[in-house]
């Protein structure tokens, strides 16, 4: 059953945005006196000046892959994150680990890894969901690119940002 919920009736004032208008016009000369009398500085010069060390703690910038210490892939293609992401930025295509190299019973790992920076939203549940911690989304704002190609980070491009993380890999674990 549909609920009805009534506006509230405007003011003639309010109808033509005139107290909206002026209250904007009131903080705009508010900054333009504060910067006349030099108190407060209100805009970053962007390229010279950076927000790195402003940046909250809890900050989630753009998604990269880490390597252990001892340079070996953390992930394990589980896929996970490509099934969680939300705008479906995310392309894993695993392959099998060769029965010859010592980490065969891993069995899989990511033949082809590729994230859509333009599709990204950063929400974080890529690096929620990643059983080995091999993604993670790191401080970095200022992702670009002269065109859409340049924006899909491959398997080798989120490695070399992404650089070692250390601790724990149940991936290389003898014991498991």
């Amino acid at each position: 059953m549909a609920i009805t919920v009534e506006r509230p009736k405007l003011t003639l004032l309010e109808k033509f945005y005139f107290p909206a208008i002026m209250k904007g016009l009131r903080i705009t000369i508010g900054h333009a006196i504060r910067i006349l009398r030099r108190k407060k500085k209100v805009t970053m010069q962007y390229p010279e000046e950076k927000w790195d060390d402003n940046l909250p703690e809890h900050y989630r910038g753009a998604p990269a892959l880490v390597t252990d210490e001892h340079g070996r892939e953390r992930c394990v293609s589980c896929q996970l994150c490509e099934f969680i992401c939300p705008p479906r930025a995310i392309t894993i295509i695993p392959e099998e680990i060769p029965p010859e190299d010592q980490w065969s019973k891993v069995e899989k790992r990511p033949r082809e890894f590729e994230i859509d920076m333009i599709r990204c939203i950063y929400c974080g549940m890529c690096e929620e969901v990643c059983p080995e911690q091999a993604i993670y989304l790191r401080k970095d704002y200022a992702i670009t690119g002269y065109n859409r190609d340049e924006m899909v980070h491959n398997k080798e491009k989120l490695y070399e940002i992404g650089g070692v993380r250390e601790g724990l890999v149940n991936k290389w674990n003898k014991l498991k």
